[in-house]
């Protein structure tokens, strides 16, 4: 049987297209900062760096020396080309995201490090609340109109199954806040970041609905300013291609000496 993709990847581009006119990069750019930073703790020098992005333009202006890879299904990297691979704020809108790992770590020399920067579970749960409890209202049903993300606890675990060593996962909540649930999506449409699943609704959002999803929102997330906060979790995830230079675990039954010892505990045995 064939399975529905999850993202429709020609509304996804257009989407983005769109995002273009105006754009609002700024999580990008809270993600390339990361990214950089992340970089320069790590005691290696890279020299055939890739990054997977959406957003061509603004990654190749961060990282110029890059070559700049489209996130389609299929990844355009050569195996063993490089030393490292950025996955820029994309793996969310992936239809096979472990596929996509497993691309990236095929591509990376022994030894080659892949970052990837996503949005998490916690990203925009405020809208995704409002939204489903009008619709619930008004509708008497649900449509998928915020795309699900993967939670941090599941991510450590994709990254061993594409066959990455020594795997990192870590998350930075941001909190944003506007001046109503408009401007909010006003500012998703400019990251190019709107309803793009195979699934989702075809016609507009009745107005009634969406004034409803606005004052659900103010009313259970709202400031005393009159403000509204927007969630963003982005999600950071290290890993290395296999190399023998590596930290390797021991084999079970090989210690030389006793842990009880190493601590200085005594030791008591269990009764039979």
């Amino acid at each position: 049987m064939t399975q529905t993709p999850l993202t429709d990847r020609a509304a996804l581009s257009r989407n983005r297209q769109r995002a273009q006119r105006a754009p609002a990069l700024f999580l990008h750019e809270i993600a390339a900062d990361e990214v950089e930073d992340r970089l320069s703790l790590v005691n290696k020098s890279f020299t055939a760096p890739a990054v997977v992005t959406g957003f061509p333009q603004f990654w190749q202006s961060r990282f110029p020396e890059a070559r700049i890879v489209p996130d389609d299904e299929v990844l355009n990297l050569e195996p063993g080309a490089h030393d490292l691979v950025v996955h820029a704020l994309c793996l969310q809108w992936a239809n096979d995201p472990v596929g996509q790992l497993i691309q990236a770590r095929r591509a990376l020399r022994p030894d080659g490090l892949l970052l990837v920067a996503l949005f998490g579970g916690g990203t925009l749960h405020e809208l995704r609340s409002a939204l489903a409890q009008a619709e619930a209202e008004v509708r008497g049903g649900l449509s998928p109109r915020v795309l699900p993300m993967a939670e941090i606890r599941d991510l450590g675990g994709l990254m061993q199954r594409a066959g990455l060593t020594l795997p990192v996962a870590d998350t930075l909540p941001l909190r944003t806040s506007y001046a109503d649930p408009l401007a909010l999506m006003r500012d998703l449409r400019a990251m190019g970041e709107t309803n793009a699943m195979t699934a989702r609704p075809r016609t507009l959002t009745r107005p009634h609905m969406l004034r409803r999803a606005c004052e659900i929102y103010a009313h259970a997330f709202g400031t005393d300013d009159g403000r509204v906060p927007a969630t963003f979790e982005m999600i950071f995830l290290t890993g290395w291609s296999p190399d023998a230079s590596q930290p390797q675990p021991l084999r079970p039954g090989s210690a030389s000496a006793r842990l009880a010892d190493a601590l200085g505990a005594v030791e008591n045995p269990l009764k039979d």
